[in-house]
């Protein structure tokens, strides 16, 4: 009885967890996870990079516009952001404007 009590916990928290972690990572766009390198998904992180989640999607891709271009320098950004094309900057934009804390 306590092996099934067990299972039946174990199920429950899955179903539980479920729909919260399937509006999360595995629904990111192609090449948005790989922001977390840098970009911190806490508030709670002290980083140079700024925060993503919750952002507004268009200063987003004001942003990787203006690495792009040149007309913001930095260490990296400038060739990460020549590496997506403007749908990928959007998509990517769009899905972490839609993140919560």
């Amino acid at each position: 009885m306590t092996i099934l009590r067990n299972i039946t916990a174990a199920a429950f928290g899955v179903l539980l967890i479920g729909p919260a972690m399937a509006a999360g990572p595995a629904d990111a766009p192609p090449g948005a996870l790989s922001c977390s390198g840098c970009h911190p998904n806490s508030s709670a992180v002290d980083t140079p990079a700024t925060r993503l989640i919750g952002r507004d999607p268009a200063a987003i891709v004001t942003a990787m516009q203006a690495f792009r271009s040149g007309q913001t320098p930095s260490t990296v950004m400038d060739r990460i952001a020549k590496g997506f094309t403007d749908d990928e900057v959007k998509a990517i934009a769009a899905w972490y404007g839609a993140q919560k804390n």
